[in-house]
């Protein structure tokens, strides 16, 4: 079955606590800690939870700024049970799965290499000295002994990671003994480096659409990634981290939990309860998990709506249609929220989606003019508005200007929906990178195309 879907849901589940394990020796040593690299967590779909034992798995991840300390984050968030890990490891990718073995690091846990992580909780490993170039690969390895249900996961990484047979703990392999491959992050959630006092993060909060849903996979072609190369190319965004916090199918106000959320008419109803837990809790619920919990976050790129929009009368009923008040509304919740932080939240308008289709099962009765009429009401306002501190307009990016309700056929992945890696990179030289320039002290509606640095 494809997941080549938009926007979504978590299952009901509340973070619990958070356990951050840090030495307060080195962390006092570390300037400013910034997220360099994020996905979020999800749980998983039903009937398609991986299960693992005695084996190693080596993740890669695309980081986007630089740094000479990191740390990593692991996630038990939807674990029923304790996620027990034997050994960690983090290091520099070579080529596929081996690594450069003069970087190999060792990751302790209170200075432990064993750490249990309770259900429903996270860890954040011990600091530890490694040269982490800009735009480059990291191997984070970890070792499971027991059998280990992968409860937590991102599903749709659009990049390879490795697996061991059960041939014991690898981490440390430079040539790693593959078994096979994942296109999934188990729980991984997160690498954090040590910059300067003038560094912070970047989270961009979305759906698939952010998620890189048409994009190249091992091309790291997301938006979010391209914004990170223009980044480091221009004169003040070296120390800045880009976090990807998209999720599949994810929606602004409400997830697969909500009341009157189930029973969508076939054939997508089905296709909704199978996926419902790993379409992530609405942004509203996971801002302060995925935003606010983020290390030196400063911006927020709020990229939800879509799929409030397009979820009624395809896979919950339509009348659990959404207004453009009901978006508006929680626009408004997630921009108070994050200025008690003092984050500044920069809107982005909702692209076109006339034709957009799903393809396992085939349906394309997702568009509606009356659907189309809210998503430009939202555009307006998201313009137009005085709320968010900056506007970027995906919108104005990838719109087929003969036909705006639907995209331009040069950036269109083939679904209706979501773009291509060319509309990937029309969006991301689109922002304005003075959004995220200090001296600005209130930006509004800067949305005027710019050319990449």
């Amino acid at each position: 079955m494809s997941i080549n879907i938009f926007g979504g849901r978590l299952r009901n589940c509340a973070v619990g606590f958070i356990l951050l394990f840090f030495p307060s020796s080195a962390a006092a040593q570390a300037n400013v800690w910034i997220g360099t690299w994020a996905t979020a967590p999800q749980a998983a779909m039903r009937g398609r939870v991986m299960t693992f034992h005695n084996q190693t798995l080596r993740l890669i991840a695309h980081v986007s700024a630089s740094g000479q300390k990191a740390r990593v984050r692991i996630s038990n968030t939807f674990g029923d049970q304790p996620l027990v890990l034997g050994g960690a490891h983090v290091a520099r990718r070579a080529v596929g799965a081996d690594i450069e073995p003069t970087s190999d690091r060792a990751l302790r846990f209170r200075g432990e290499a064993s750490v249990t992580v309770p259900a429903r909780s996270m860890v954040v490993s011990d600091p530890v000295d490694l040269d982490v170039p800009a735009l480059s690969d990291l191997a984070i390895s970890l070792f499971l002994p027991q059998s280990t249900q992968t409860t937590t996961a991102h599903i749709l990484a659009l990049q390879t990671s490795y697996v061991s047979a059960e041939i014991g703990d690898a981490t440390s392999a430079v040539k790693f003994p593959v078994a096979r491959t994942i296109a999934r992050w188990p729980f991984l959630t997160g690498v954090d480096v040590a910059v300067s006092s003038q560094g912070n993060a970047i989270v961009a909060l979305g759906s698939s659409l952010t998620d890189g849903d048409g994009s190249t996979t091992d091309a790291n072609r997301r938006w979010p990634d391209l914004l990170a190369e223009r980044l480091q190319k221009s004169a003040g965004g070296k120390e800045q981290g880009v976090l990807n916090e998209g999720i599949i199918g994810n929606r602004l106000l409400s997830d697969a939990d909500s009341s009157r959320q189930a029973g969508g008419p076939p054939p997508l109803g089905d296709v909704y309860a199978q996926l419902g837990p790993a379409l992530g809790q609405s942004g509203l619920a996971r801002f302060e998990r995925d935003v606010l919990a983020q290390a030196g976050v400063k911006y927020v790129i709020v990229a939800l709506g879509v799929n409030d929009i397009l979820f009624p009368g395809s896979f919950i009923p339509a009348t659990e249609t959404v207004s453009s008040q009901n978006l508006i509304s929680g626009y408004r919740q997630l921009v108070a929220r994050a200025h008690k932080k003092g984050i500044r939240v920069i809107g982005s308008t909702i692209p076109p989606f006339e034709h957009a289709l799903f393809r396992d099962p085939p349906f394309d009765g997702f568009y509606s003019p009356e659907k189309d009429r809210v998503r430009r009401e939202v555009n307006a306002w998201i313009r137009g508005g005085s709320e968010f501190d900056g506007v970027i307009d995906f919108d104005e990016a990838v719109r087929d200007p003969d036909h705006p309700s639907q995209l331009l056929p040069a950036y269109d992945s083939g679904d209706h929906l979501h773009v291509n890696d060319a509309g990937n990179l029309a969006q991301a030289n689109l922002i304005p990178l003075v959004l995220f320039e200090k001296k600005q002290k209130r930006l509004k509606q800067l949305s005027l195309p710019v050319s990449a640095p």
